[in-house]
């Protein structure tokens, strides 16, 4: 195993609240680590954090040992993330916005994967509508196809259970296990624990002690 995914002594602060005080953990290739606790603990603050969606008030963030910089084609290259404002381009259908995405990012056999995945996802009635014709359930899941088209060697999810199906929560647990197979790593916040019990090696935890003093333990 090697180290992808590096952050420490993480702050982050808002106003007189200190949400992330000096949160530290690393996260290897092929490991899947759950952010678990309730809301409003920080767990959507750490990982926009760590995608620079957010910036910490202080300590590091590093990927494969480069300092992440959101704006860094490299990191862009190399991370993929479902958070709770997934943006869409509003003149481009479904299709038509995975299909850039992973021709954008130089997928291999770009076509055929965006393909699979629509179809994999239940997409395929939808993915000629716009953005804001989709229902909730159909916007969450053309979010998730969003990251897997693309290349990533490390993948961040903010509740990426929420607004499935049955099927669509199976689909998400074989997907994740498939990835953390392939040598993804993926950092997920999570309120199901069927969940996180069957894809994470461990979870940090997020509860009425400061995050910063929790340490990760082992799932299971």
């Amino acid at each position: 195993m090697a180290e992808l995914l590096v952050v420490r002594n993480l702050v982050r602060r808002f106003g007189d609240r200190t949400v992330l005080d000096r949160l530290s953990f690393e996260l290897d290739a092929g490991e899947v680590c759950a952010v678990v606790g309730p809301n409003g603990a920080g767990k959507t603050t750490l990982l926009r954090c760590v995608v620079g969606a957010d910036r910490a008030d202080g300590g590091s963030i590093r990927l494969a040992g480069r300092q992440l910089v959101e704006t860094d084609p490299w990191v862009r290259a190399s991370v993929a993330s479902v958070l709770d404002d997934v943006d869409f381009f509003p003149d481009l259908s479904v299709r038509e916005h995975l299909d850039l995405l992973a021709f954008g990012h130089g997928t291999p056999d770009a076509a055929g994967t965006v393909e699979r995945i629509v179809a994999e996802l239940g997409l395929d009635e939808a993915q000629d509508q716009l953005p804001a014709t989709l229902s909730s359930g159909q916007r969450r899941r053309a979010a998730l196809a969003s990251c897997f088209v693309r290349p990533r060697r490390l993948l961040v999810l903010d509740e990426p259970e929420q607004r499935l199906d049955v099927a669509g929560r199976a689909w998400l647990t074989r997907t994740l296990l498939a990835e953390r197979d392939a040598g993804t790593a993926v950092l997920l916040a999570s309120h199901d624990p069927e969940l996180i019990e069957a894809v994470a090696d461990y979870h940090l935890e997020f509860g009425d002690t400061e995050p910063g003093d929790a340490d990760p333990e082992e799932a299971g």
